[in-house]
């Protein structure tokens, strides 16, 4: 399920990570690296277990199944924020 953003939300990277703004309602969510890292492979057309494995490939010390838990509370997050829908 690769995702994008909802119409009306606008994404920017910052040093530690990325911020979304509603621009509907002018709420703004930080996002930390490994949020973004995520976010930014969902988006990219990565279904959640390739963007797992991208998590863990940047933080090798993380179990394939702490990636895959990060992966879905990450992504039940944003949909629960209505911030992404499937693409």
């Amino acid at each position: 399920m690769s995702l994008t953003l909802r119409p009306g939300v606008c994404m920017t990277d910052t040093p530690d990570g990325m911020v979304l703004l509603d621009e509907v309602t002018g709420r703004y969510w930080q996002l930390n690296r490994t949020a973004a890292l995520v976010l930014r492979s969902l988006l990219d057309g990565a279904e959640p277990p390739d963007a797992a494995r991208a998590l863990s490939e940047a933080y090798p010390r993380l179990t394939a199944e702490r990636a895959d838990a990060d992966t879905a509370s990450i992504t039940r997050a944003l949909t629960e924020a209505r911030l992404v829908v499937p693409a």
